[in-house]
């Protein structure tokens, strides 16, 4: 039986890993285990960060609404509990967005969410 030896698939590994290590500082872009360690930590930090994100988008959109609110003299609970009891289902992105750039409307709903409390 014939050896068979790997190094076609190594250095396709090598390469893969080395193409996502690409701009790295030092060795971490030139040597393989190093550059192994650094991908996989970026990659551990970009797949936290997606979820991050996510929160952070939800703080701001409160945080707007919140400030939309007050302006209209109601807390953001007691708006969001207002909007529920009147069956409005709007998401805290629009309702964010509504709350910066169109005032009026959002008074509307404001005042939709006091006649329900």
């Amino acid at each position: 039986m014939a050896r068979v030896k790997g190094a076609m698939r190594t250095r396709a590994r090598h390469k893969r890993v080395l193409k996502s290590a690409k701009g790295y500082f030092g060795a971490k872009s030139k040597l393989f285990r190093t550059a192994k360690q650094a991908v996989m930590k970026s990659l551990n930090y970009a797949y936290v960060g997606r979820r991050l994100k996510k929160r952070d988008f939800r703080k701001l959109w409160i945080a707007r609404i919140n400030a939309g609110a007050r302006i209209n003299g109601i807390s953001y609970s007691k708006l969001m509990d207002g909007l529920k009891k009147a069956g409005v289902q709007m998401n805290r992105k629009m309702l964010s967005e509504m709350a910066i750039n169109d005032a009026e409307g959002f008074g509307k709903l404001v005042s939709v969410a006091k006649a329900k409390l």
